[in-house]
């Protein structure tokens, strides 16, 4: 599949060690190539990212125009700072032996470099939709030009509250358009949207590999509470446990994990809510060159972070859903390679530990062979083993159906 690419971009494909399109990339590709409008449905760590932005790029080579002034060509949106960074970084990956010039912009930092590049031309902006539609206000961006437009993570968009800015920016983009349309679920919101965008639209869903059978090795290590921290350390003395993601329920917790594994001198940052997008940017990209040997994270600040070989994830503690632990545990086995996922449990944890394997129809193995193992922790039940009352998180939203495949129609381009 990737023949059908230009010989720049499979040369950078390959300079990133794949030789094989993912299942989306092998749906997606041609679709795009053709000019067709699509609505995938896929899950972050599908390869999902690639599947759009390596045909746009053979797109805007094989149809060059002289750049305009603030009048992009391709737009892209994405809920998060993270996300919108992340494309943009796939953009610059695959688009290193090509003459195509994008910008990336969101909330949170200064606007004037974000200007200066609009400013000068692009071919390919990224946006997340408040930043978006504030230089659209202040005329520093126009998208009367737009030849492509891709909607990534519509689901979370939709969770979000973005609805409004997406229908706003949607509002002026040219009838005659490219669209593409992804997102994790489809909610009943969420296809009303698709119907608004997409057209005669090529359906892709993909089916994720449930995490939690093979290619993950589970295990789960009873500790008492106070025994977590030096349980983390001691397990990051091994050389072996290269690249972690530690999952905290908290955000204060998190802090106090980075600076425990700071005083014990291994290499450590935090990414939640309360982290300035300086800081959060600096995280991430320390932790993706291997800077940092360990994230600590919250769920929130981690989902849309797409980080490939972890060799580990680390539950310092259980989440209180059942689904929010396969999606963790599913951060590591990315792309056919094998993980390792590790989950402390003390007692207040252990009810948390019972709804996990009952989702998932398995006992995670025991692992006793640590010197903090507590026999107390393993055995909880009751009151022993329920934490103090607390606010109960948000839920998934209801409505969440798979993409049905449809047959398509003839190619065109919108």
């Amino acid at each position: 599949m990737f023949s059908a690419l230009i010989a720049p971009i499979q040369r950078a494909v390959s300079e990133e060690g794949y030789s094989t399109p993912t299942p989306i990339q092998q749906k997606t590709i041609p679709g795009v190539l053709a000019g067709r409008d699509i609505l995938g449905c896929a899950q972050t760590g599908t390869g999902k990212t690639a599947a759009f932005t390596l045909p746009i790029l053979q797109y805007l080579t094989e149809h060059k125009r002289q750049l305009s002034p603030r009048t992009p060509r391709v737009l892209i949106l994405a809920p998060t700072r993270e996300l919108a960074a992340q494309i943009g970084e796939s953009i610059s990956t695959y688009g290193r032996h090509m003459h195509v010039k994008h910008t990336v912009i969101f909330g949170g930092v200064g606007q004037f470099p974000q200007v200066q590049a609009l400013a000068q031309g692009v071919d390919i902006l990224v946006a997340t939709p408040g930043r978006l539609l504030d230089l659209m206000n202040q005329r520093h961006v126009r998208l009367g030009g737009i030849e492509v437009f891709v909607l990534d993570e519509a689901d979370r968009m939709l969770d979000m509250g973005f609805i409004h800015d997406i229908r706003k920016v949607i509002a002026v983009l040219p009838s005659k358009r490219q669209s593409l349309f992804f997102s994790a679920t489809l909610t009943k919101e969420a296809l009303e949207l698709a119907r608004t965008m997409v057209h005669d639209a090529i359906h892709i869903t993909i089916t994720p590999e449930e995490p939690t059978v093979e290619k993950i090795k589970q295990r789960v290590m009873f500790v008492e509470k106070r025994d977590k921290d030096p349980l983390l350390v001691d397990l990051l003395r091994d050389p072996k446990i290269d690249k972690v993601l530690v999952f905290t329920r908290m955000k204060h917790l998190a802090n106090k994990v980075v600076d425990g594994l700071k005083r014990s001198g291994i290499a450590a940052a935090a990414i939640h809510a309360d982290k300035s997008q300086t800081d959060r940017t600096r995280a991430l990209a320390g932790f993706k060159a291997g800077k940092v040997r360990v994230l600590v994270a919250t769920d929130i600040a981690a989902r849309g972070i797409d980080v490939d070989k972890i060799t580990h994830v680390i539950n310092y503690s259980l989440p209180n859903e059942p689904e929010t632990y396969v999606h963790r545990i599913g951060r590591t086995a990315r792309a056919g390679e094998e993980g390792d996922a590790i989950s402390f449990c003390c007692a207040e944890d252990r009810d948390f530990l019972r709804d996990i394997e009952r989702v998932i129809k398995k006992q995670i193995p025991a692992d006793t062979s640590h010197k903090y193992h507590s026999e107390a922790s393993r055995n909880a039940t009751g009151a022993a083993a329920r934490p103090a009352p607390r606010q109960q998180q948000g839920r998934r939203p209801q409505g969440h159906r798979q993409c049905q495949n449809q047959r398509s129609g003839r190619p065109h381009r919108r």
